[in-house]
């Protein structure tokens, strides 16, 4: 039988009531639930050396609308919420549970902790060696764990730090049993859990071409229909808003990815592999998912204080706009001397001249700096404008990826204060070649050329951007297998630095993902430190593809009618 698993949050902050809608519209079995962002985890930190909780409460908020509904049906609760405290987090449900006189079996996931172990501090990214010390380190926990706690009869199980995807591929195996080795089963579900783990992105939300998506005012949350072979339908629940399309199924599927080959600790996915296909309104069937052994590695995501910043932004209008910026800039340097910093990050988008110092003293990077901007404002250029008042300093953290051998972590569960053995996963054999191995591939006709008209990108091609730690990422499709062709021998790397001129300086990769007739690129290090460090004003990159499809760009004729 199908299991039916519903997304009920895409991050720490999103719709509370979400989980009641997912509960209360129709059928299912697991309610999910992905609380941890990389930035989460600093956010987290944040709270627990101020006396709050090291999870995230919004979750017990969303538990008590639904705990007695999802008891009474059966519905498994499966939850990354505990971030930095998963057996507080556990508790809290408990006690919840108790109040409202409710009896739940409850399970922690730990063992993803790893702060205060002696750990190779090489970032996994840029190969730098990290001399500070670690706030937080946790590594990426597998789905193994969350099924062996579903076997030991949890109700609710709260885990820290594990892939997003585990939310999913756990009651997975939970379920049908899959074995370590059945990597193609797995990375069905890997890629399901992608798709929905970002909450409404599956359903319209932030997609590319959303003035197709009706009622994005109540997009409804996506549901995985995950069968015994990994496969799932896509969809949602009948009378919400949003859509669920071969598009907005594949946008999601580019969100901060790297390489097709998508690492985790339970299985490589292959999303070049991937085949899409509307099944019905509202179903994208997702197949064909091919997956080889893991890494014999975790990543790790390591936060630490970096120190201190403050951020001034001014409005710059009317003529010369250019001239202006350099004339703001000259009188805040001649308060103030730019060299006292650690560093000056200073970013000109017409309208927006943004002027971020940063220091490891709070008092060089504070109040000093923001009030001498704010002195320049009768001596600087015509028709001054501050956007931000003078402020103190804030500290701000950097996440750092460093990688540890996956025989060191082992993963800890408890079921009621009981501890549950978790079984070891052995690997046998090689996995599949990078290339070469039998998925299932488009065939894509090679582009053979005719008439072009400057039009914007976007008026053929969507596009979805983000953030992987100091990377981002820029995946780009046409919505027709046929223009495929086009796409891939039109937007190279060089194409792409040509059109958006401030990745000149970026190393750029580029995947080719026929099956979704897209390409995805990867830029290294434009997010410098990652987002909580980023003093970028889109720290994410969430803006990237929609300026690129804002482009005009060289489009083929009979592609627009």
């Amino acid at each position: 039988m199908t299991l039916r698993v519903a997304n009920c949050s895409g991050f720490y902050g999103d719709r509370l009531s979400a989980a009641r809608e997912m509960v209360e519209g129709g059928p299912i079995d697991v309610l999910t639930g992905d609380w941890l962002a990389e930035l989460t985890m600093l956010i987290l930190a944040g709270n627990r050396l101020k006396g709050r909780p090291g999870y995230a409460p919004t979750f017990l908020r969303q538990l008590e609308e639904v705990l007695g509904t999802c008891l009474d049906r059966g519905i498994k609760i499966v939850s990354n919420a505990g971030g930095l405290d998963p057996e507080g987090c556990a508790a809290a449900v408990t006690e919840l549970a108790d109040r409202l006189g409710l009896r739940a079996s409850v399970a922690a996931v730990t063992g993803d902790d790893l702060t205060g172990r002696d750990l190779d501090l090489t970032n996994a990214d840029t190969g730098e060696k990290l001399d500070a010390t670690p706030l937080t380190a946790n590594a990426y926990l597998g789905a193994r764990p969350i099924a062996a706690a579903l076997t030991a009869g949890a109700d609710v199980v709260v885990t820290g730090r594990v892939t997003d995807a585990a939310l999913v591929t756990g009651p997975g195996i939970w379920r049908y049993g899959w074995r370590p080795t059945d990597y193609d089963a797995l990375a069905g579900s890997v890629a399901a859990g992608h798709i929905i783990e970002c909450g409404c992105q599956a359903t319209g939300g932030n997609y590319a071409f959303f003035t197709e998506i009706p009622d994005l005012a109540h997009c409804g949350f996506p549901i995985a229909e995950l069968e015994s072979d990994g496969s799932s339908v896509i969809t949602k629940h009948p009378g919400t808003g949003g859509a669920v399309t071969v598009g907005t199924v594949t946008a999601q599927l580019l969100y901060e990815i790297g390489a097709p080959r998508y690492l985790g600790p339970d299985v490589v996915a292959h999303f070049d592999t991937v085949t899409l296909e509307q099944e019905a309104p509202d179903r994208v069937r997702v197949s064909g998912v091919r997956g080889s052994p893991p890494p014999d590695t975790l990543k790790v995501a390591v936060n630490y204080l970096g120190g201190y910043r403050n951020t001034m932004t001014l409005l710059l209008t009317g003529l010369d706009l250019a001239e202006k910026a350099r004339v703001a800039q000259e009188a805040i340097w001649a308060r103030v001397p730019r060299e006292a910093f650690d560093e000056v990050d200073v970013s000109f988008d017409p309208p927006l001249l943004r002027i971020t110092v940063m220091s490891g003293d709070e008092r060089v990077a504070g109040r000093g700096f923001s009030s001498a901007v704010v002195e320049t404002g009768l001596a600087s250029y015509p028709g001054f404008h501050g956007l931000t008042p003078p402020g103190n300093a804030s500290p701000y953290g950097v996440y750092w990826p460093v990688l540890v051998p996956a025989a060191s972590v082992r993963a800890r569960v408890t079921v009621d204060g009981v501890a549950v053995e978790v079984p070891e996963a052995g690997h046998e054999g090689a996995g599949y070649e990078e290339a070469g191995y039998d998925g299932v591939m488009a065939d894509v006709p090679a582009y053979t050329g005719g008439d072009t008209v400057r039009a914007p990108l976007g008026s053929v091609v969507g596009a979805r951007s983000g953030d992987k730690g100091g990377n981002a990422n820029l995946g780009v499709w046409v919505r027709s297998s046929g223009h495929y062709g086009w796409l891939a021998a039109y937007l190279s790397v060089d194409r792409l630095r040509e059109l958006l001129p401030k990745l000149a300086g970026y190393r750029l990769d580029r995947y080719e993902l026929p099956n979704l007739a897209a390409l995805n690129f990867v830029v290294h290090g434009l997010l410098g430190r990652g987002v909580a460090a980023s003093p970028r004003l889109d720290p994410q990159a969430k803006a990237l593809g929609e300026e690129l499809r804002a482009r005009l760009a060289d489009v083929p004729a009979d592609y627009l009618t």
